[in-house]
């Protein structure tokens, strides 16, 4: 049988690579940094390549390490998954799902208690630290994702669709001057999510007017600061009609109702081809699909 290198070594090199840093990694694995740094260099020694990039403080993987992470960081979290259940006593099966905060605490937390039920064994360990796309395979085993359309060499399939509104303060449509007219955008600064920035084209093109150029663009990576801000009176928010009926919040209004406009983005169940025959990814994307998904 050929000779492996040493598991430690194997889990400081992933932990490494997916915390970006010895210090982060050390302090995760409780190790002293030293201790860590040498355990990565002696997988380094034991493939005889080099893994990282050592830029000062950080350390950002090379094509080699790349690869090496694709290969390796599955088969360490199925074998953490497989010691957890043995060491708890029932089956644990955990998924690392990428998520953005506003679905998941508007869409995915409320029923998050019927999954329990229904998959008592299914852990989900939650990351909305956005672009989870592009980091399937290396820390996220599949990803609720925003976008236009999804790489086709991916697994994805459309949980909705939706319209685009424009949410402001109740405040402009009940003050002296209300918003009534879409030129009026013109004097208004327009939250756009980074995202979704083609929703004030589509919005424009829909209501007929030349684009709209706002005063000023704003732009958020988080939709429940962007509905904070427009509540504020800071802008108007080009989002979808989703995000304001779960909002139910009285201080927001949609402004210019009697125009509907398509949204060219939808939530997306997305992760690996191979991943969807692991059991934790089928459970959940089987799940997520009869409660979340269009039908």
């Amino acid at each position: 049988m050929r000779r492996l290198p040493p598991l430690g070594a194997i889990e400081a090199f992933v932990q490494v690579a997916r915390l970006g840093s010895i210090k982060a990694a050390a302090e995760e694995l409780a190790l002293s940094a030293p201790a860590l740094s040498r355990r990565v260099q002696s997988l380094e020694r034991f493939i005889d390549k080099p893994l990282f990039a050592r830029r000062h403080q950080a350390m950002v993987l090379n094509d080699d390490g790349e690869q090496l992470l694709a290969q390796i960081a599955p088969a360490l979290d199925s074998l953490s998954d497989a010691v957890e259940s043995l060491t708890s006593g029932t089956e644990v099966l955990r998924l690392r799902l990428g998520v953005l905060p506003l679905y998941a605490s508007q869409r995915l937390f409320p029923h998050v208690g019927e999954l329990r039920q229904t998959h008592p064994q299914l852990h989900l360990d939650i990351d909305t630290a956005g672009h989870g796309v592009s980091r399937l395979g290396d820390g996220l085993d599949a990803v609720i994702a925003l976008a236009r359309e999804v790489d086709p060499t991916l697994y994805a399939r459309r949980l909705d669709t939706n319209t685009v509104y424009v949410i402001g303060a109740r405040s402009l449509l009940d003050g002296p001057n209300p918003i009534t007219n879409p030129r009026q955008l013109a004097g208004l600064t327009a939250l756009l999510h980074r995202d979704m920035p083609d929703t004030i084209a589509a919005w424009s093109q829909a209501a007929g007017v030349d684009a709209v150029k706002p005063m000023a663009v704003d732009y958020f990576d988080a939709g429940g600061l962007m509905l904070e801000a427009a509540a504020q009176g800071l802008g108007v928010a080009f989002m979808h009609a989703s995000h304001l009926e779960h909002a139910n919040d009285p201080r927001l209004v949609r402004l210019f109702p009697q125009i509907e406009v398509e949204s060219p983005y939808s939530h997306w169940f997305v992760c690996r081809p191979r991943a969807l025959q692991t059991r934790p990814v089928r459970l959940f994307h089987d799940w997520v699909v009869r409660v979340l998904g269009e039908g």
